[in-house]
């Protein structure tokens, strides 16, 4: 028997709540039972991740993510955007049950809330304008200026590498506004996800990839550190996606690559949540797809 499953779209711009695009259902695939509507949220200007559609609504990776999980779950998962600063206070707040944007999984993190096993991995990339001098590596940053998106993992780095390196940085809500420091020459470089600086050089010819900092770090789902239940409910549901490839199949639609063997888009682990991070919960769990 099919369940009934739908995702309702909305989107926060310029401090306005708008209905960018209405429900849609969705059969549902094998789960052990339905559970209660959620709530989540994702930065809507995040590109590939999250992103407006010309004929309304919101579009991207994390987006379908989002309606694979709901399908999965057979349950309404309502996907808010915002700012990426105010998606985790809002989880805590209790205005969202998960955080569904790209969130990069640090001990410092994981020691506030927790997470689900990671379905990407994550670099960090740095994005210059097309004429702009080549980065060999970070100390390339000496004596310059780079933006990164507020709350968000690259601000961490800037901020705890700044002095080492020699480098300024300004913060910006969103990392559109980010890019646009970088064509504006307020900034040498945006620090952003390697996903998300592919995207911006394939579809701004006037910026380009110029060095990618390798991290060994992985994207995740985020929740509260009193919500285990839901954490693990949810992370059964992302690891039944990958079993059944559609995280690869995102990956392949949204990035042009195929996940590699070993990688977070295809790895399955054996407990919940992140390994050799705090949180995570080592027992061996039993697939319930």
């Amino acid at each position: 028997m099919k369940h009934r499953s739908a995702l309702s779209l909305r989107s926060v711009c310029a401090g306005l709540v708008l209905v960018v695009g209405s429900s849609l259902t969705f059969g549902v695939l094998s789960t052990a039972h339905a559970i209660k509507p959620l709530v989540t949220g994702v930065d809507a200007t995040f590109a590939p991740h999250a992103m407006p559609k010309l004929g309304g609504g919101i579009d991207g990776f994390n987006v379908e993510l989002g309606q694979a999980l709901a399908k999965q779950l057979g349950t309404t998962i309502t996907i808010e955007g915002t700012e990426f600063s105010a998606l985790i206070p809002g989880m805590n707040a209790k205005k969202y049950d998960f955080v569904l944007a790209p969130t990069t999984v640090t001990e410092e993190r994981s020691k506030a809330m927790l997470f689900s096993e990671g379905y990407l991995n994550t670099d960090f990339a740095f994005v210059v304008a097309k004429g702009a001098t080549d980065m060999k590596g970070v100390e390339d940053l000496k004596g310059k200026t780079i933006s990164v998106n507020k709350g968000s993992a690259y601000e961490n780095w800037a901020r705890d590498n700044m002095t080492k390196y020699g480098f300024k940085y300004d913060v910006y809500a969103t990392n559109a506004d980010a890019i646009q420091a970088v064509l504006s020459g307020r900034a040498y470089a945006n620090m952003a996800g390697n996903t998300v600086a592919a995207w911006v050089a394939k579809q701004n010819s006037a910026v380009r990839v110029t060095y990618t900092l390798p991290t060994g770090l992985v994207w995740s789902l985020a929740f509260r550190l009193d919500d285990k239940a839901g954490r693990d409910e949810i992370s059964m549901a992302l690891k039944c996606l990958k079993k059944n490839g559609t995280v690869s199949k995102l990956a392949q639609k949204w990035f042009s690559f195929t996940p590699e063997a070993g990688s977070a888009a295809v790895t399955i682990v054996p407990g919940q949540g992140v390994p050799n991070m705090p949180g995570y919960d080592p027992t061996p769990v039993e697939l319930k797809c």
